[in-house]
Order: structure tokens, then C-alpha cells, then sequence
């Protein structure tokens, strides 16, 4: 769509064609306004290579289907743990009391979800179902704070190849609704600036674009090559690096300045932990300041995930907060028979709860024990893991059980010898195993306060797993940021350092702190996007023209 067509009369302007600002996109398309949503490359973002949950509870009909009993406020205590200061009560109970419209709402627009329940402790189900527990529900001390339910709503639809990880189905839904609503489209383009009038409001942004200045061949090829980049971020990261740059070397050789003026800006692209090599030093700089555990993990996300809309809410005032708090995800399970074993550090004591999700595992890893970490298995353990290979994982997931499996273990026929091979002191792991043990054969609590999967390792041969914290192999350890500008909890407006609201500006996703901004758990950054575009999007049309 050529924007010089679109220059007069617009409402809305999106930065970023992800889910977030898809759905503020459509929102304000839905209210009657004129949006034209602007994305370095040709919409999807991170959510488009994400597994598609979307973490919704209250009593959804999925819920219902499945036999479970959820209510809004039965969710808001589970997620006030989780949650932490991310946001305030009041929001977070706006985001539980709207969690079943939400679902209800990305139906009418064509997304599609499910009550098939996974029979199994997994961090994301095969293909045939679509409904798990995605956090700590059922963990310690969750379990007594509310009566755990599955939130996690995995999209039905096509996923990535071998991988069947469903986001792209939710975006194509949501992005096809926005194209019926009239909502205007315009890829390959980075936004550089945003334009501030006399007053201090935002009113429009400048950006650079392939657009109708380039030709029609560079057009294309951009599309293939970022496209294909995406495709294999999650698997091939030099792959997706290599393509990203030279694609980078073609929009800049044909890209030409643009500008678009609208009643408001809502900024929706994404966070700051990309590794793409043309803005690796700009990358570089923020995480280290920021985030720099992520240096050592594997980004999760698009080139475009590079700090882009963060600094430009920064540019015109905009503060910021929880920027080092990140999603990192060390999953145990599936096979869920992994989880039965014992999670120790270097010096031979345990780290965690083994039954806590992936993201909770990984944050005490690094608060606790630098990263690192052993799973110990006994022989028993490890004959049901290598069983339910075929049944509990696929695509990925299976490729990871089976390098396990066949190569990345030790074995040894006792836990001194074991402890031996992996240079951790025999007494202390003997002593921490025996303490395992004893609590399960006396009917005692867990040490660590462990619920789910409670096993005796007591049968040799013993195997150890690796576990630590890597960026790179079969083993890395994926991970996004979750800070970023602050908003009104109620409007999505960026504040500024003052607490006040700066006007003609919002910020959506993970532009935006957040219900995840403290603590991740699979499907709630989905949900945050769902819930904070839609926020932007209504309010900018329906309320925010009372700054004009």
C-alpha cells in the first residue's frame, strides 16, 4: 500500500505487526477508525514463530469442555504470585475478569482453540491436544494459593514444520481480520522518529521504506529473505543471521524516507534481545547494561526484537522499568518422567523444585547456582524417559530426548562414582539423594517442597544430564526480555519519568511492561499482547481524542 495515500485523515499509526499490534490494529479498526500498521519485514514478529498459547483462564468454554472449574478470581490469586509489581491490582484483575472475552474475542476474528486436554506433565503439547497446565499451577506454594486449572490455550492450526508450534495461525487469523477491517499495511519499514508537535504530542512518525521506491524484484526477494530468516530463527540462528544481513544490505540500498501522520502512535515492536549482526553493537550496549545473562542464552524472537520501539518511546519521554527481568526456559519435561529425578548444583545440593515450570527452574539455575545444573536419574527413571520419547514429544522436542538419550548423559553404577565423573563431592550428593529419598519413603514433604513426580533414585545404574544454562547446541536455553516502557495500567499510555501520561503515545506487547514483566509462564505473553493491543487500540480511538 503506497502511504502517500494514507498521509491525511489517519487515527492510528502501529509500529510493529506482531500479534500486540495486530490486535490493537483491529481494535481500533473495530471503533471505527483509520489504521495503517507499519513492520521491518511482513508482519508476524516473534509471535509467529512462538507455540501459539495464549494463557487465559475464568471459566473459559476450553476450560469448561475439559472438566475444569476456573473463576476470574481464582486465576488473579494464582497470577498475583506470578505477577509480583509488573502491574498494579486493579490491571490485573481487568486482565483476569476480560481473560474469557479474550479468547471469545480472537474466535470471532478466526482463531481457533480447544478443550483437548493433555494427559501428561508437558511444556507444550503434541499435536492432538491443545489445553495444559503452562505454569506452576499445581507447583508449591501456587497449589495452596488457588485451585489449580490449565490456562494454557494452545491455538489449533498448522505450526512451523516438525515442529507444530502454532503461532503463525494466530497471527494470520488476526492479520487477515485487520486487512477485512480496512486496516493498511506497510512492510519493510523502520520507523526512526516520532513526530512531536508544539504541544508535546505525539503525531505521527518517520520512517524508511522499500514501499513504491523500490523495485518490484528487491521488494520480493526482502520478503523471501526475512521470511526465510524467521523460519529459522528457533533452529538455525547463523542461518537467520545470514539472511537478516543481507537483506539489511538491500533495504538499505533502496529504502527512502516516508512520514505518516495520525491522532496516535501505539508502539508494538517488540523487545530488545535480538542478535542480529547489523544492530549487534546497539543490541549489545542494552543488554549488558540491562539483561547481560542473556549474552549467555539463545535469543528467542526476530531480528526486529532490537530495542527499536523502546527507544523511541524513550526519544519523546518515556520511562522505562523491569528491563532486566527476562524469559528463560530450562524444561525438564516432557517425557515428564525427566521431572521425577533430582535437580543438583555443582556443590551437590539442589537447586529447586523439579516439578516447577521451566521458566522458575531456569531463574533459580541463575540466582542460585551461576546457570549450572545436573538432573540425576536412577535406572528406572531412565527407562520410562527413553519410553515416552514417542508418545510425549515431537519436531524439537523429540530431536532434544533423543541427543539425550544417545549422547549428552553420563552413567555410572553408583552416585559416589557418578559424582566422581562429574567432580561434585560424593558425600554431599550422597547425603542429597538420601534426604530425597527419605522424605518420599517416610511420607514426609519434599525438601524443596516438591508435589509432582515424586520418585525414589534409588535404582543403578545412575545417569546425569547436563543442564546448564548454554547459548548455543541441542541444549541452549531460549530467552526474551520483559521490560520496557511503562504504561497506564488502564488506557496503555506511555508515562513518562513523573508518572504522568505523554499524549498521542501508546505501547503495547513487549514494548510495554507488563502482566510478564516479572515472571514468565508459557502463554501469558500472548495474552499480555492481546490484552494490552486491544487496550491501546480502543482507547486511542474511543478516548484518546480528548487530548486534541
Amino acid at each position: 500500500m503506497n502511504s502517500h495515500t494514507l498521509a491525511k485523515g489517519l487515527d492510528v499509526i502501529v509500529v510493529g505487526g506482531g500479534v500486540s499490534g495486530i490486535c490493537a490494529a483491529v481494535s481500533a479498526a473495530e471503533n471505527g477508525a483509520s489504521v495503517v500498521v507499519l513492520d521491518r519485514a511482513f508482519g508476524g514478529g516473534a509471535s509467529a514463530i512462538s507455540g501459539g498459547v495464549v494463557y487465559a483462564g475464568g471459566g473459559t468454554r476450553h476450560q469448561v469442555a475439559a472438566g475444569f472449574d476456573d473463576t476470574p478470581d481464582n486465576m488473579f490469586r494464582y497470577l498475583r504470585r506470578e505477577v509480583g509489581d509488573a502491574v498494579d491490582e486493579t490491571t490485573l484483575r481487568s486482565f483476569c475478569n476480560q481473560s474469557v472475552a479474550s479468547i471469545e474475542w480472537l474466535e470471532t476474528h478466526g482463531v481457533r482453540f480447544s478443550g483437548t486436554m493433555v494427559p501428561y506433565k508437558t511444556s507444550y503439547p503434541t499435536g492432538e491436544y491443545h489445553l495444559h497446565y503452562s505454569g506452576n499451577e499445581k507447583a508449591k506454594p501456587w497449589a495452596s494459593l488457588a485451585k489449580p486449572a490449565p490456562r494454557g490455550h494452545r491455538t489449533v492450526g498448522q505450526g512451523l514444520p516438525g515442529m507444530e508450534m502454532t503461532g503463525a495461525s494466530l497471527w494470520q487469523s488476526m492479520f487477515d481480520s485487520a486487512v477485512r477491517l480496512g486496516v493498511g499495511f506497510i512492510p519493510a519499514s523502520r520507523v526512526h522518529q516520532l513526530l512531536v508537535d508544539d504541544r508535546g504530542k505525539v503525531q505521527g512518525v518517520q520512517y524508511r521504506a522499500l514501499g513504491a521506491a523500490g523495485p518490484g524484484w528487491a521488494i520480493a526477494l526482502y520478503k523471501w529473505l526475512t521470511n526465510k530468516a524467521k523460519k529459522y530463527r528457533a533452529t538455525f540462528q547463523y542461518m537467520s543471521n545470514a539472511l537478516d544481513c543481507v537483506a539489511d544490505v538491500l533495504w538499505t540500498k533502496y529504502a527512502r524516507d516516508e512520514s505518516l501522520e495520525a491522532r496516535a502512535v501505539i508502539l508494538a515492536a517488540g523487545g530488545f534481545h535480538s542478535s542480529r549482526p547489523t544492530s549487534f553493537k546497539v543490541n549489545k550496549e542494552m543488554v549488558r547494561r540491562y539483561a547481560p545473562w542473556v549474552m549467555k542464552m539463545a535469543p528467542l524472537g526476530t531480528s526486529g526484537d532490537d530495542g527499536t520501539g523502546i527507544n523511541l518511546g524513550q526519544s519523546v519521554g518515556g520511562s522505562i522499568s523491569h528491563m532486566g527481568r527476562v524469559a528463560a526456559w530450562r524444561f525438564i519435561y516432557p517425557p515428564e518422567a525427566l521431572s521425577e529425578g533430582v535437580v543438583v548444583c555443582p556443590a551437590g545440593q539442589r537447586i529447586a523444585s523439579e516439578d516447577l515450570y521451566g521458566g522458575s527452574l531456569a531463574d533459580a539455575m541463575i540466582r542460585n547456582a551461576d546457570g549450572r545444573g545436573v538432573l540425576i536419574l536412577d535406572s528406572l527413571q531412565w527407562q520410562r524417559f527413553k519410553h515416552q520419547i514417542p508418545q510425549q514429544t515431537q519436531g524439537l522436542w523429540r530431536l532434544v530426548a533423543r541427543y539425550i538419550e544417545v549422547w549428552n548423559h553420563h552413567k555410572a553404577e553408583s552416585i559416589q562414582l557418578l559424582a566422581k565423573i562429574l567432580g561434585i563431592d560424593a558425600n554431599t550428593l550422597q547425603l542429597t539423594i538420601h534426604e530425597h529419598n527419605d522424605a518420599i519413603v517416610n511420607g514426609e514433604p519434599d525438601p524443596m517442597g516438591k508435589v509432582e513426580s515424586r520418585c525414589v533414585v534409588a535404582s543403578p545404574p545412575f545417569y546425569a544430564i547436563d543442564i546448564s544454562i548454554q547459548a548455543s547446541g541441542f541444549m541452549s536455553v531460549p530467552t526474551f526480555t520483559l521490560g520496557g516502557l511503562r504504561v497506564n495500567g488502564t488506557t496503555g499510555r506511555l508515562l513518562n519519568d513523573a508518572g504522568d501520561a505523554i499524549p498521542g503515545v501508546y505501547a503495547a506487547g513487549r514494548n510495554a511492561v507488563g502482566i510478564c514483566s516479572n515472571s514468565y509462564i508459557s502463554g501469558l505473553s500472548l495474552a499480555d499482547c492481546v490484552f494490552s493491543g486491544r487496550r491501546a487500540g480502543e482507547h486511542a480511538v474511543t478516548k484518546g481524542r480528548i487530548d486534541e
